[in-house]
């Protein structure tokens, strides 16, 4: 398959603390993956494990420190403002909040109107209402309910769709969603989650996927990497990482989803450390602190990738 987005040893040092006493946090360490053309890759892993920095740095937020991306072969690490403006008409985002994205004082509708302009969608304006209408019916929200509406008149799964309808103006060929779940009830979720398919399915979008809920993870993604204090630990196929996981880690994740059988208690056997700092700045493997199959050469040597039945993990088990 070919890819359409390539990250190459993409490395973000963050500096914290005053002037006299600064630590030096390495977020995001020699970081390396692909998304195909019409793919869900995902990015897994627990709070503060650098998924969110890598998809800001994508986005053009944050700058790396080290390394190169590559979108359809060109590299777009280095570009002008203007030529990152051009390139969102390529690469769309959906936020984690549906409602932080929209100002509650301002018309929903009126945010697709102005996008259409600004990217020049169209210069008819009897395409306006249908490109809209397309768009809205693709993910199963009526015209009718959306027009002359603000953002407190919608539920947030809907508003979650509209965020997603209006990611679709422009025809993106990538999609990156952070955490585009998290704050949708429940009962919402797959149908958010199925949209991702639909969308790579229907019309070849690649998704870049950003979660720490496994269950959403393996239903939706093609392919997926597990992230550790900024560092991949495992990469591969999403049946094959979360059925078969290899690294420790994954296998802790793995075994902190609740069981679907009521009857059975569910306990957490994931234990957070105290001080992450502390595991950012260890020497030697990130995890080496809790893990249950640590050995000495992990707490003085970082593993190299080794490939055992088509998944990369990085861990010293199958050196």
């Amino acid at each position: 398959m070919t890819e359409i987005l390539r990250v190459s040893n993409l490395t973000k040092i963050f500096t914290i603390g005053s002037i006299f006493s600064r630590t030096k946090i390495v977020a995001v360490n020699n970081v390396s993956f692909g998304v195909n053309r019409a793919e869900v890759f995902t990015l897994a892993g627990e709070s503060g494990c650098g998924k969110t920095t890598i998809a800001k740095i994508l986005l053009g937020f944050e700058h790396p420190t080290e390394g190169i991306i590559e979108y359809n072969g060109r590299r777009i690490d280095n570009i002008k403002p203007k030529e990152r403006f051009k390139l969102r008409k390529e690469i769309q985002t959906i936020f984690q909040n549906p409602f932080s994205t929209f100002n509650p004082l301002r018309k929903v509708d009126r945010y697709f109107f102005e996008a259409l302009r600004n990217f020049e969608i169209t210069e008819q304006e009897s395409d306006v209402v249908r490109i809209i209408k397309e768009k809205l019916d693709a993910v199963g929200v009526a015209y009718e309910e959306f027009c002359e509406k603000y953002p407190g008149e919608f539920s947030g799964g809907q508003l979650q769709r509209i965020s997603i309808a209006r990611a679709l103006l422009t025809n993106p060929t990538l999609i990156i969603a952070d955490e585009p779940v998290s704050m949708v009830d429940a009962s919402l979720r797959m149908s958010i989650v199925n949209l991702f398919k639909d969308l790579r399915d229907k019309f070849g979008v690649s998704v870049l996927y950003i979660t720490h809920d496994l269950a959403t993870a393996y239903y939706v993604s093609d392919r997926m990497a597990v992230m550790f204090r900024g560092e991949i630990v495992e990469l591969g196929r999403a049946d094959k990482v979360l059925q078969e996981p290899k690294h420790p880690y994954t296998r802790l994740l793995r075994e902190s989803v609740p069981e679907p059988d009521p009857s059975k208690r569910w306990t957490s056997k994931v234990v957070l450390a105290e001080q992450e700092h502390e595991e950012y700045l260890r020497t030697g493997c990130k995890f080496a602190g809790r893990c249950p199959t640590a050995m000495e050469i992990c707490k003085r040597e970082s593993p190299d990738y080794y490939e055992v039945d088509g998944v990369k993990v990085r861990c010293f088990l199958y050196k």
